[in-house]
């Protein structure tokens, strides 16, 4: 039975994998419950997210994608409020997508009321422990709490990915004009609450909660053809190459989610929903200007479950 479902598991990652390669974005969904793996067992999984950011919404459009296009085909472009706008694109791109995002995941439960994971979002790592705090540790096999039993439990998430602009048109102008690179780093703290359909969510569960985040960016613009002068701000009246730079940036992000587990004690499907707030902060631009940005984020996702029980866990 375990080596079935081994099997099985490694053909759906291999599957998602192929299907969903496109995703860039560190994975913000929360398809935990409250109750951890138990000790011994594993579980894999993987999730398809759309994520939808106020912000990069209203920092792009059909405008701003015409005069990308414009700007990519002169040899010399001089400084003005659209090189500005560009740099917020950019931003709002790199600090929250609109976009699809999938990732895939592994789970251990290392001691009783403790697991660790592993999972992969197609650029960026992701590494996170779990504390169970409440509820039993059975399993559904040697069940320790019945149907309806709450748990809860409180983890850490670590990210990591190094980010850039897509090389596509409009994103790809700006990238190419601007030379823009940055990474990031995200801890998220999650707290989980979960209600078990049948004893140790034999047939599932449905979890809910609150998350912080904290995300620690360095980024740079180093343009070679932006060029200030008559007309962009500056007193001299020679055009002068528009000097680049690299600096660093932090800000929080405070969210709220709920999340369904639906299957039966080997497999399950887990739609979820995250929706969050972040005022990202204040960001330096090139010409010594700065934009302040913040929004809501809207994180729907669809995802599938393996739970593969060992000797050790029965």
């Amino acid at each position: 039975m375990n080596q079935h479902f081994r099997f099985r598991a490694s053909v759906l990652l291999a599957a998602l994998a192929t299907v969903f390669a496109s995703a860039c974005t560190a994975p913000r969904t929360i398809t935990s419950s409250g109750k951890v793996t138990p000790r011994g067992e594993f579980k894999v999984g993987g999730n398809m997210a759309f994520n939808i950011s106020t912000s990069t919404i209203g920092n792009t459009g059909s405008l701003l994608k015409t005069a990308a296009e414009d700007a990519a085909r002169m040899d010399t472009v001089r400084y003005g409020k659209i090189i500005d706008e560009f740099q917020v694109a950019a931003l709002s791109y790199i600090l929250d997508p609109v976009q699809q995002s999938t990732d895939l995941y592994l789970r251990y439960g290392v001691v009783d009321r403790v697991d660790v994971g592993y999972k992969y979002a197609f650029g960026s790592h992701v590494f996170d422990a779990m504390y169970q705090f409440l509820g039993p540790v059975g399993t559904p096999e040697n069940p320790g709490g019945q149907s309806g039993q709450t748990y809860g439990s409180i983890g850490i998430q670590y990210a990591t990915q190094n980010s850039k602009l897509p090389n596509i048109p409009y994103l790809g102008d700006i990238n190419d004009l601007l030379q823009f690179e940055a990474s990031r780093k995200d801890i998220i703290v999650p707290l989980v609450f979960s209600n078990s359909f049948g004893p140790e969510e034999k047939i599932g569960a449905i979890s809910y909660g609150v998350v912080y985040s904290h995300t620690f960016m360095k980024y740079a613009f180093d343009p070679t053809n932006i060029y200030t002068g008559p007309g962009s701000g500056q007193v001299n009246e020679r055009l002068e190459p528009l000097k680049g730079f690299n600096t660093k940036n932090n800000y929080s992000a405070f969210g709220i989610f709920g999340n369904a587990k639906l299957g039966f004690k080997y497999a399950y499907v887990i739609p979820a929903m995250s929706v969050f707030y972040q005022n990202y902060g204040t960001y330096k631009l090139l010409n010594n200007q700065t934009a302040s940005l913040k929004g809501f984020t809207v994180v729907p996702s669809i995802g599938l479950q393996f739970r593969i029980p060992t000797k050790r866990s029965w």
